[in-house]
């Protein structure tokens, strides 16, 4: 299976996951290098997931950013199919998101 299905099966997968907006990462010229292909805001937390083969390697690149990404307090993953991210997602816990700063639906700041 070639990487642009896997991630088009995790994207059909992530889609069907309740309280989870994710987009796909298309690098190019306009693009920020080595960041991961999947990015998730999951029930309020960061997680992001760079896709590949199973036989597929991280360069050196991606590898640093998923070290920041993680420095950040956000979580990173290699993954190779939907069950890694199953797999990670069930382990994750991702709890419910809080709004003890009664600060979500306002608008913040102006003028």
């Amino acid at each position: 299976m070639a990487e642009r299905d896997i991630v088009n099966a995790i994207m059909r997968y992530l889609k069907s996951v309740p309280e989870c907006f994710c987009w796909k990462e298309h690098g190019g010229m306009y693009g920020t290098a080595g960041l991961p292909d999947i990015i998730c805001c999951i029930k309020g937390r960061f997680v992001a997931f760079e896709v590949k083969t199973p036989s597929g390697r991280l360069t050196k690149l991606q590898e640093a950013t998923m070290r920041k990404i993680r420095e950040a307090k956000g979580e990173a993953f290699k993954v190779t199919s939907v069950e890694d991210v199953k797999v990670i997602l069930d382990a994750l816990e991702v709890p419910s998101h809080d709004d003890s700063l009664g600060i979500f639906g306002q608008e913040i700041g102006g003028g």
